[in-house]
């Protein structure tokens, strides 16, 4: 059996958590060349180059940052089992870093990651927002658990990930009071009507322009957003009708003080969990998967 050194592994961990050879040798009271030779040695053992310099400094590789998260839960594991011998309570949380596609609307991302954050082992949650390619980017280099994402991977990605189906909704209007007239003859009232819509090419504008198409329907574009949040804060401004989706409509009425004016059920925005893992193993993110599937996008 092939052991690892944990020695290397520590002056390692070391280095790249103080951010270089010269800091992580004051710390540890040795010299800056007894700690390159130890780091030296575990990529000769680990068979990968665990740092890269860039320019004068020491930047971890794709290697280095996955290498660098298992060596904090190691050590991290060591000082727990440590307190648990000699008696002392240990608390310390389930950290799980999730990718959040920066076009979900952030109400149903609350939605989705709420159970995460309610399970009896304490949990620390690292959210992080980006577009979708650059999240897959990142998941393959080990720096996520899972993704939240409105779209699955691309077909021929080079990050070969699984896609869990969350579940998906209908889409409802809202407006604020001086537009609830279009509730009368909805969806044909829609016909020139002010519109704040996603861009171009977002999946749930794709579905919305077909839907208008199919209905024979031009409403009257005002406004298109990258952002979701920032679509229906302008929309409750009263500057026209926005969609969302209709799992977490009453929460869209009660946060932006709107009305709706009516749902688009055939329309429907999907939502996903990526991630490197077949089978999901990490308790917070089970958790927020079943919960997606059995109370948000039950119906």
């Amino acid at each position: 059996m092939e052991w690892l050194n944990y020695h290397h592994l520590l002056y390692f961990w070391l280095v790249a958590r103080e951010g270089g050879l010269a800091p992580a040798a004051r710390k540890a009271r040795l010299a800056h060349s007894t700690l390159s030779t130890q780091v030296h040695t575990l990529e000769e053992q680990l068979g990968q180059k665990l740092f890269q310099r860039v320019g004068r400094r020491l930047e971890l590789t794709d290697a280095g940052r996955l290498a660098y998260r298992y060596a904090e839960d190691i050590f991290a594991l060591g000082s727990e089992m440590r307190d648990a011998l000699r008696g002392r309570q240990t608390d310390r949380p389930l950290r799980v870093d999730v990718g959040v596609a920066d076009v979900v609307p952030k109400l149903v991302v609350a939605r989705i990651l709420d159970p995460a954050l309610r399970l009896a082992q304490p949990v620390r949650l690292v959210v992080h927002e980006d577009a979708h390619e650059n999240l897959l980017t990142r998941l393959a280099g080990h720096e996520l658990h899972a993704i939240v994402a409105d779209a699955p991977v691309p077909t021929g990605s080079a990050v070969r990930a699984h896609n869990h189906v969350l579940g998906d909704s209908g889409v409802a209007f809202f407006a604020t009071a001086e537009h609830q007239g279009l509730r009368r003859g909805f969806p044909r009232s829609l016909q020139g009507a002010p519109m704040l819509l996603p861009m171009p090419g977002a999946p749930l504008r794709r579905a919305l322009d077909a839907w208008f198409a199919d209905l024979g329907l031009t409403p009257r574009i005002v406004a298109e957003f990258e952002d979701s949040a920032l679509l229906k804060t302008v929309g409750s401004e009263g500057h026209g009708v926005f969609p969302a989706p209709a799992a977490v409509a009453n929460r869209v009425r009660r946060q932006f003080g709107v009305q709706l004016i009516g749902r688009a059920d055939d329309v429907r925005e999907r939502f996903y969990l990526i991630s490197l893992e077949r089978r999901l193993r990490n308790p917070a993110v089970v958790a927020l998967f079943e919960q997606a599937r059995e109370h948000i996008f039950r119906s």
